[in-house]
């Protein structure tokens, strides 16, 4: 038997397969899923396997949202509207998006902020003000940062 020819796996086999990789990392529902379908078993098999994932707290859904929105935030530097978006790409529930969003502490949040456009701003070459700020701006909504909490932040850097 040749190394294209290889036997299908057993669910045994992909459960075990599935444990370990969500070990590794929290694992969203909807990336375990895709996952197990590639390797081609059946809808029930799917579904027991994600059964037991979840029964043996391999997966946990506001486990994962709860680590995705704070590893963005500390590590990535993303706003709310970014972590959000990803959480949605994730196809999270509601309650365990708002249970992740809570993650974030406010005042840390701003200082993030105001960390961000001060590196931004002293890295930047613009002599027109206007130009800098609009700059500035589009870097933060990039970014996923509010747009009031940006304009407030820019007021304080620049007095």
């Amino acid at each position: 038997m040749n190394s294209k020819e290889q036997k299908p796996l057993t669910v045994l086999q992909v459960k075990a397969k599935m444990e370990s990789w969500c070990a590794f990392q929290d694992r969203s529902h909807f990336e375990t899923r895709l996952k197990i379908k590639s390797f081609y078993l059946k809808e029930t098999e799917i579904e027991f396997i994600i059964a037991e994932l979840i029964s043996s707290n391999f997966l946990n859904e506001e486990r994962f949202a709860c680590s995705y929105a704070r590893g963005k935030f500390r590590i990535k530097k993303w706003g709310k509207h970014k972590i959000l978006s990803g959480l949605r790409e994730h196809r999270v529930s509601d309650f365990c998006i708002k249970e992740a969003m809570k993650e974030i502490d406010g005042d840390e949040y701003i200082k993030l902020l105001t960390s961000i456009l001060v590196t931004k701003n002293s890295s930047l070459k613009e002599k027109n003000f206007l130009l800098k700020k609009i700059k500035l701006t589009r870097f933060a909504l990039s970014r996923g940062f509010e747009q009031d909490l940006i304009q407030d932040c820019l007021k304080e850097i620049v007095n």
